[in-house]
């Protein structure tokens, strides 16, 4: 069933009910959308780390940055390409999370950085890509909750930085 978007309003004040009704847990997502964006990059970090304690050779490293750069890439000029508003442009809806940008809301590229570097870390550790897959995820709920993407936009963010990272599967 489909769902008409004129809901949307509705659907963010049901979703967004338990955070309006105890302002400490909107701080919570927001220090949880914070250490997300930054936790993610230095996971990628420590995969590099890992890589040259290994004494991986180049040539065992480049695909650690080819693909999450290319796909960064592509991705980032296809969002400009749509531009997409974001939800609190679009609707009435007082976003969770701060932002003050316009436009770029689809796909979340948040979401797909963090997913691509999932990848990443499932090619060194299945156990820690999973582990780092859920962070992901987690960072996906946070952006819809805090109002500055729609569940599409991670969605398919998500899903992207999943194929891109199959690329991996191939080298």
């Amino acid at each position: 069933m489909k769902r008409n978007l004129q809901e949307y309003p509705q659907f963010y004040r049901w979703l967004t009910l338990p955070f309006a009704k105890n302002p400490r847990r909107v701080q919570v997502l927001r220090r949880t959308n914070r250490i997300l964006t930054l936790v993610m990059p230095g996971i990628y970090g420590l995969v590099f780390c890992w890589l040259c304690l290994k004494q991986t050779a180049i040539g065992g490293i480049w695909p650690f940055i080819w693909i999450p750069a290319s796909g960064f890439i592509l991705f980032s000029l296809f969002r400009h390409w749509i531009n997409v508003p974001r939800p609190y442009e679009t609707w009435d809806i007082q976003p969770l999370l701060e932002k003050n940008s316009s436009g770029h809301s689809f796909p979340s590229r948040h979401v797909f950085s963090a997913t691509i570097i999932s990848m990443c870390v499932c090619q060194l550790s299945l156990l820690f890509g999973m582990c780092s897959m859920l962070l992901s995820l987690l960072l996906a709920l946070v952006r819809v909750f805090g109002g500055v993407h729609y569940p599409k936009d991670v969605l398919v963010a998500w899903g992207l930085g999943l194929a891109w990272g199959g690329l991996f599967l191939l080298v």
